[in-house]
């Protein structure tokens, strides 16, 4: 795939001996084997089984049109678009076994985890912390039944507000994708939205954050002894999926109020 003409940091990409022999063809079942030797959809299942040992899932795809390839800055030779991401604590305990001390631990491992891979499948892996920004949120809704919530947050049936998309790759051949789900967003039916009434400073409204009254609060005992320490208040009164855990949690909102300025 020729690389894409964009000013974004991808980091090192390191493949290893073995996928890194195979030269631009597909690493299957212990030899570099041609396209054509291993069909499209063994491909997304293949994917599926690498990420796994990594407690990251694949989380469907699309595929996208000139349109789209336009419109996203996406190479012109791009023909399928596959998520990849994360639900449960999974990704949480392989994280937490082989953190290194980097700027920005999570995202590091997750590219060392998924460059190489990536490279194995002859794809381009894409992140959504790289600058300018790919659109995420809109591509997961065209892979899976997601939807926004009142946070913001897109909400998943099953998990609801805890999940993520870690990475995207793009390959410039049509693999065979599991068909989206129609499913509807249990936002629809929750009619007392406790999200929005749960934060202590009542950050959060129908269409706007408060960011500032956010941060502002963080920066508080108060806020150091409840929303730092257990998590949103308003992400966690969400009634779907079950929470991450405890120290995943902290390290999430570590890593936010990192990022805000100073009160």
């Amino acid at each position: 795939l020729t690389p894409m003409n964009r000013s974004r940091s991808q980091g090192n990409q390191k493949k290893s001996p073995t996928t890194g022999a195979c030269h631009g063809l597909l690493f299957w079942k212990g030899h570099c084997r041609s396209r054509n030797q291993v069909t499209s959809l063994q491909i997304y299942e293949k994917l599926a089984a690498a990420f796994e040992p990594h407690g990251l899932i694949v989380r469907g795809g699309f595929a996208p049109s000139l349109a789209d390839r336009q419109r996203d800055e996406l190479p012109d030779t791009a023909r399928s678009v596959v998520l990849i991401g994360n639900a449960g604590d999974a990704m949480w305990q392989a994280f937490a076994a082989q953190r290194a001390r980097d700027a920005d631990p999570l995202d590091a491992w997750t590219e060392r985890v998924v460059l190489p891979i990536a490279g194995a499948f002859a794809a381009e892996a894409v992140f959504p912390w790289s600058r300018p920004y790919w659109p995420f949120q809109q591509w997961a809704m065209r892979a899976e039944a997601v939807s926004p919530s009142p946070l913001g947050i897109l909400i998943h049936p099953e998990h609801g507000l805890w999940h993520a998309y870690r990475a995207a790759l793009v390959f410039r051949d049509a693999i065979d994708l599991p068909p989206r789900a129609e499913r509807a967003s249990p936002c629809e039916s929750c009619a007392d939205k406790p999200c929005l009434s749960a934060c202590p400073v009542g950050a959060f409204q129908e269409d706007a954050y408060d960011v500032s009254a956010c941060a502002a609060f963080l920066s508080g005992p108060t806020g150091r002894a409840t929303c730092r320490t257990d998590g949103c208040a308003a992400r966690a009164a969400c009634p779907v999926g079950t929470p991450y855990p405890p120290a995943q949690i902290r390290f999430h909102m570590a890593a936010f109020y990192a990022s805000r300025p100073p009160i």
